[in-house]
């Protein structure tokens, strides 16, 4: 069974909390605003436009019907398909939930099979793969409105580039994917943009661990795969 899931939150840091949930099953959605018990900053609201005020009378998570869908969900044969799944997956673990099932992460599956992009964010990729060709009658289809940010919205777009992905790989082999590091071939920014990783590692060792040692907040597969081509 696959679920395709979005959360939107009061921001990235450790602290922040789930705001609004979307879930897309078969030809059922699902959108809930969820309180997180805490203010949503300006900064926030300003990406995904859903305000304090909005909140005011939403549940929190454990008494929604977020809350009682997910855990019938939350089963091993389940396979929960999202855009940057550890992020929305740390958010349910905030609110008491582990996902028991299995997961296929779009972001991770996106940089592994095509390397050569020049981004990786689901509006990026919306553009790149040229869904937005296709998009305006399969979210007719399913009552949703192209909003980005929206969690409904970003869940359809998610589920458009696993459908992509379906065409690169197998779903065993996406499943896989998203539970190892993913061995990045090229640098995406600074000076060397663009660059094998490989090649800057025999060239300019000192860049790349320059960078290991300054960017704390870098991407994990992007460290993974520094750190292999500085050991050869």
């Amino acid at each position: 069974m696959l679920i395709f899931f979005d959360t939107e939150t009061t921001g990235l840091e450790v602290s922040d909390r789930l705001c609004a949930i979307g879930l897309i099953q078969g030809d059922e959605t699902h959108y809930e605003l969820i309180h997180p018990m805490k203010k949503i900053p300006p900064a926030a609201s300003a990406i995904h436009h859903i305000t304090n005020e909005m909140l005011k009378d939403a549940p929190v998570f454990g008494i929604s019907q977020s809350y009682e869908k997910l855990t019938l969900l939350n089963i091993p044969e389940t396979i929960m398909v999202s855009h940057n799944a550890p992020f929305d997956l740390a958010m349910l673990q905030k609110e008491g939930m582990a996902w028991q099932g299995k997961v296929i992460d779009t972001l991770k599956c996106s940089k592994a099979l095509m390397d050569d992009l020049d981004g990786y964010s689901l509006q990026f990729l919306r553009y790149e793969l040229r869904l937005y060709r296709d998009e305006g009658v399969i979210f007719d289809e399913y009552g949703i409105e192209i909003v980005p940010h929206h969690p409904l919205s970003d869940a359809l777009h998610a589920k458009m580039i696993y459908e992509y992905l379906l065409d690169l790989s197998d779903q065993e082999r996406l499943i896989e994917m998203s539970q190892s590091h993913v061995l990045l071939t090229r640098l995406p920014f600074g000076k060397y943009a663009k660059r094998r990783i490989e090649e800057i590692a025999l060239k300019d060792p000192a860049y790349l661990r320059w960078m290991c040692e300054s960017l704390m907040d870098m991407d994990e597969d992007l460290r993974y795969s520094i750190e292999h081509h500085l050991r050869g």
